[in-house]
């Protein structure tokens, strides 16, 4: 099968690589800034006979199945449709795959642009963080067509753990938006849990290990919680993605009604954070706000 993969970012990157490594496959990789793509084509390239492309409408030509993994809407929009965009050189039954987490309103509109042309569309973001893609165990969310996501699902599975048909298109960011409100939840409530435990002479990283056995278990917890403790943000999704992503959120529920009091708060805290610094900081930084580091 020949796929193409537009945008090697910090998921899309090791994404794209599993799709060699695991699948076997061959792939034609897009990204902006070229630097990343010869990384990707040095690092997976060589026995796959996997190339680059100077365009996304170059990369898809001839693609069974095309993966992308951009920033939010507008470069998902240029990336598709804009000059050289991908949905003007695919071939008709094709499958477009978008793992960019991004609004269930551009989904739907690609969605639509693709039956006009004869493609085949479904909105895919992922959870896992960029760990889990590296280890390829990430979680999807999908939106779209039964039988097109039966199709997908085989090559999905290269880099994910799980994946599973949410409904209709947009179904799959809407998904991804219930994800994010309850990270975002969890991230502050961890975060006032260590800071009030640190305060009162605690061992915190006591606390943790046996708290993470009972109720107050989360993978937050587990993966995050010691770093929190230590101050290291270094790693992992940084604060200004996290920010655009409960934008969308919030968006979406001025749109449908839910009022969302917690995630509207921890957003206004992710802005602080990016303000003092923070933008690349991992999520798990919100502490910081409460420590004063």
């Amino acid at each position: 099968m020949k796929l193409a993969f537009l945008g090697l970012g910090v998921m899309g990157f090791p994404m794209a690589g599993h799709l060699v490594t695991r699948g076997g496959h061959s792939l034609t990789v897009y990204n902006r800034t070229k630097s990343k793509a010869d990384a990707w084509i040095a690092k997976f390239g060589g026995t796959s006979g996997s190339t680059s492309a100077a365009t996304p409408a170059e990369a898809v030509k001839g693609a069974d199945m095309v993966f992308c993994c951009v920033g939010d809407d507008p470069d998902l929009r240029e990336v598709v449709l804009g000059k050289n965009g991908a949905f003007g050189a695919m071939d008709k039954g094709a499958i477009f795959i978008d793992h960019t987490t991004a609004s269930a309103g551009i989904a739907r509109e690609l969605d639509a642009e693709a039956t006009k042309r004869g493609l085949q569309f479904l909105d895919a973001p992922v959870s896992g963080g960029q760990a889990g893609a590296e280890n390829g165990v990430l979680t999807v969310m999908i939106g779209g067509a039964p039988e097109v996501f039966d199709r997908a699902k085989p090559v999905i599975d290269h880099f994910a753990r799980a994946a599973m048909l949410m409904g209709p298109a947009g179904s799959g960011q809407l998904a991804k938006m219930v994800n994010q409100i309850c990270i975002a939840g969890l991230v502050q409530g961890l975060s006032e849990g260590i800071d009030f435990g640190l305060r009162a002479g605690l061992d915190m990283k006591k606390v943790l290990e046996v708290i993470s056995k009972g109720a107050a278990q989360s993978w937050q917890m587990e993966n995050r919680g010691g770093t929190m403790i230590d101050g290291k943000f270094d790693f992992g999704f940084a604060v200004d993605w996290m920010r655009k992503d409960l934008r969308i959120c919030l968006e979406e529920g001025a749109h449908n009604g839910a009022p969302l009091p917690v995630a509207r708060t921890v957003a206004g805290f992710y802005d602080e954070v990016s303000k003092a610094g923070g933008s690349r900081w991992d999520t798990s930084s919100l502490i910081t706000r409460l420590r004063g580091k």
